[in-house]
């Protein structure tokens, strides 16, 4: 399997599940489960490649603004989220980590919890083992680091989508929105 077809498979199954991240699992398990072993094989790696290389500073600055908020565990969970919506999304991230403002994402699903672990059931269930993926990070981010005292401002878009402004002009999170 190419890198062609592993995106095939990831935006064939965001396509059909019209963005619904459970949905996105069950079709991608099936999509999975039919695969030869090899394939299965390449199709992690290609994953694996795809998630070291959003593994930096500027996308988890972003992570952090729109989730108010971003543990290593949680931008885990938003690398695997980038990469289930599909290349063109994906790259225009790692170009341009702000332009994740003009894209459409329900909240609850930018540091979704699952989709990087579908692949590793189904190699225990096909293979029976877990393929390490986690190997294959860098000890650290990639990119410049930031300060969480001024992150919002390197993420302008990111920042007036997902943050209001309050009397002291610090950004806070504009949780209303979920409660409203």
């Amino acid at each position: 399997m190419n890198a062609d077809e592993f995106w095939g498979i990831i935006e064939s199954v965001h396509g059909e599940s019209r963005g619904d991240m459970e949905r996105k699992c069950e079709l991608l398990k099936k999509k999975l489960m039919q695969l030869k072993e090899q394939d299965l094989r390449d199709f992690i790696r290609h994953f694996s490649e795809a998630d070291a290389k959003a593994y930096s500073w500027p996308l988890w600055g972003a992570a952090y603004v729109m989730h108010g908020g971003c543990s290593d565990d949680s931008f885990s969970d938003f690398r695997a989220m980038l990469i289930s919506r599909g290349r063109k999304e994906y790259e225009a991230a790692l170009t341009d980590p702000d332009s994740l403002a003009g894209m459409d994402f329900k909240d609850e699903d930018i540091c979704f919890e699952g989709y990087q672990y579908v692949m590793d059931d189904v190699a225990e269930e096909k293979l029976g083992e877990v393929l390490e993926r986690e190997a294959t990070l860098p000890d650290q981010p990639h990119g410049k680091k930031w300060d969480e005292d001024a992150v919002y401002e390197l993420y302008p878009r990111l920042s007036a989508r997902y943050f209001l402004g309050d009397d002291t002009g610090k950004p806070k999170k504009s949780w209303w929105k979920f409660w409203a």
